[in-house]
């Protein structure tokens, strides 16, 4: 067995977010030389369960082997089978979690490459409407020209986790997952929870209600109000006056 080819499809297998519960069965595969074969695993994902197949083949004489692709299958909302085969590029590729969010219809921020190699990103989402021979859907590209900044969406708009540089950064990076984020917005003194989530195609977010359901992101995406603003920064300097010094008049014994 090659074992620099295989710790390779491990550790591809580790950054594709499968873990290393394959790797067993992934050497006993390997030994066997044979010229093709598929390891199946499930993941679970906010309740929803995620059946897998990756596909692994062996290049000439059985020496090397590659992972070339994998496919998801998982139930959609109306206990629908639907199906979607990634390819994987030299280890490199679509995760296990963004192969889910992009079934469920969320967009995700990946770094890909050209056809002559350069590395570029892009957000993609699958094309429910556009489908191969094969029946898989086709992916639906913006790249880094397209203009689309999340951060700029969020900014002014109340949102607890754009104030500080590590929340706004995790909450950039995983709208760029494709994940379903929960945020929290203060206004006139009240804190509400929403969820949002990236949505490239119109360069602005969508909005959901605790229970994910899409309302209006009007409600979001409007500037605070300069009560607000005012209200916010009176308690700040609120916070930043001295203490008052008491006076000799007024001072008690005890």
């Amino acid at each position: 067995m090659n074992t620099q080819n295989a710790e390779f499809l491990k550790k591809s297998l580790l950054n594709l977010g499968f873990g290393e519960k394959l790797n067993t069965e992934l050497d006993e595969k390997i030994g066997a030389k044979v010229p093709e074969f598929h390891l199946n695993t499930q993941h679970e994902f906010n309740g929803r369960q995620v059946d897998y197949q990756l596909h692994f083949k062996a290049g000439d004489n059985n020496e090397m082997y590659f992972f070339n692709k994998y496919d998801a299958s998982l139930k959609n909302e109306k206990n629908e089978q639907v199906s979607q085969s990634f390819y994987i590029n030299k280890g490199n590729g679509i995760t296990a979690k963004e192969a889910f969010n992009l079934m469920e219809g969320r967009a995700v921020h990946k770094q890909l490459y050209s056809q002559d190699g350069e590395k570029y990103t892009a957000w993609l989402k699958l094309d429910k409407e556009n489908l191969t021979e094969g029946g898989n859907m086709k992916f639906r590209s913006w790249n880094e020209n397209y203009g689309y900044k999340p951060e700029e969406v969020l900014a002014g708009k109340g949102i607890r986790e754009m104030n500080s540089d590590q929340g706004r950064d995790n909450l950039l990076r995983s709208l760029k997952k494709g994940n379903a984020q929960q945020i929290t917005v203060e206004r006139d003194g009240k804190e509400s929870k929403y969820f949002i989530t990236a949505n490239p195609q119109f360069k602005t977010v969508d909005l959901f209600d605790p229970q994910m359901k899409k309302i209006r992101r009007e409600e979001l995406l409007k500037p605070e109000t300069s009560n607000s603003k005012t209200q916010k920064q009176a308690a700040q300097q609120k916070e930043e006056l001295p203490a008052k010094k008491q006076t000799r008049k007024h001072k008690q014994a005890v």
